[in-house]
């Protein structure tokens, strides 16, 4: 496998993984690559189902092996949303910042940083060829989530997500420190143990 197409059009995304895939020598890229770039509709109810719906519908459009991911947030005073709907939350109308606003007004009453501010970010990449999913791979990573924004690294809800390991909130992490404790991060490692292994479920030739 010397060469993946990453399904997104998202420019931190693809910054992301090329950075982690460089060392393998694999070369990267994004969704400008095809000449049809129309979306996959994400109707899964799981990250899973959509990572897989959108790395299967781009691999019948390139001999190139894809990868998808489909990740979010998981609140759980909101019942675990935004979830699969993270990058839609509030409407389709929204930016990021929109968004994060939006996420915070749902919170505004949600006092209680340890117990009800919990959350996570879930991910889950998907790698297809020729309309199959060869193998998919997850990361998660717990956190709170602040009251404001803070750091002006990252995208998405990465400015109001606090990481306790790291003792700050993933926006201030610079993109080397995120790759190792993010859950896209978590999921790249995994992906990339199952390359290094020779996992057989990724070596048909790319």
């Amino acid at each position: 496998m010397k060469r993946l197409l990453i399904a997104t059009l998202n420019p931190g995304k693809i910054r992301e993984f090329a950075a982690a895939l460089l060392p393998t020598g694999i070369e990267a890229f994004g969704l400008d690559y095809l000449d049809d770039m129309t979306a996959v509709e994400e109707t899964g109810s799981t990250f899973e189902e959509n990572a897989r719906l959108k790395a299967e519908g781009y691999s019948l459009r390139t001999d190139l092996p894809v990868l998808a991911d489909d990740s979010g947030i998981e609140v759980d005073a909101l019942g675990l949303a935004p979830g699969v709907h993270s990058a839609r939350y509030g409407g389709p109308d929204l930016d990021d910042e929109g968004r994060v606003r939006h996420l915070l007004d749902e919170l505004r009453d949600v006092t209680d940083p340890d117990r009800r501010r919990t959350g996570r970010f879930r991910c889950v990449l998907a790698v297809a060829r020729n309309g199959r999913t060869l193998a998919t791979f997850e990361g998660v990573v717990e956190g709170r989530i602040l009251e404001a924004t803070v750091g002006d690294n990252g995208f998405g809800y990465d400015p109001i997500f606090y990481h306790p390991e790291s003792g700050c909130g993933f926006a201030q992490l610079t993109t080397e420190q995120k790759q190792r404790v993010s859950h896209r991060g978590r999921a790249i490692e995994a992906l990339l143990k199952a390359l290094d292994s020779g996992d057989p479920r990724l070596t048909p030739a790319g």
